[in-house]
């Protein structure tokens, strides 16, 4: 075996298992980068409306902080399947074997609780606020709360699904 099969091996020994998480936490980083770039093109387009055209356009903002809110949450998504989040790394790294994989487990879980306390407050404050409309925008104003509540639910499931998987980080720690 050569040097480049060697490497090829370790990758695809380390890689991680092709599940459905995977392909989901693949789809949520298009839709930050979609959300990124529609962000962008509506920053754009109102600074040619103001400067260019001398007609402001009252709906660029609302729709430029939705777009920054899903590029935001669901990347934050992307993260925690990554787990290349917050953590307890260097702890983990000095503690005895036994020790790190108790912080590991209370990282994971502590992940999950913040992500499904994101998506219940998010649910909520979305279905409290979809009657009424958004400043600038005809969109409700309960649609800028579903970022929150998708990106939480996703945090949540990844972490869990961590979690429950037993695996060490990522990362190695």
């Amino acid at each position: 075996m050569n040097i480049e099969q060697s490497q090829q091996s370790a990758i695809a020994d380390t890689a991680p298992p092709s599940t459905w998480h995977s392909q989901l936490a693949r789809l949520s980083t298009w839709i930050a980068g979609l959300a990124l770039v529609a962000m962008a093109a509506v920053q754009a387009w109102q600074v040619f409306a103001r400067y260019v055209l001398n007609a402001s356009p009252d709906w660029t903002e609302p729709v430029a902080l939705l777009l920054l809110n899903f590029a935001m949450m669901f990347g934050a998504a992307v993260g925690v399947h990554a787990e290349s989040h917050f953590g307890f790394f260097i702890a983990r790294q000095a503690a005895p074997p036994r020790i790190g994989r108790a912080l590991l487990a209370f990282n994971r879980a502590l992940i999950a609780m913040v992500g499904a306390l994101l998506a219940w407050w998010g649910a909520w404050l979305a279905a409290d606020s979809w009657e009424v409309p958004m400043a600038g925008a005809r969109i409700p104003e309960g649609m800028f709360y579903l970022p929150l509540c998708l990106g939480g639910a996703l945090m949540a499931s990844f972490a869990l699904q961590h979690l429950f998987a037993g695996k060490p980080s990522a990362q190695g720690h």
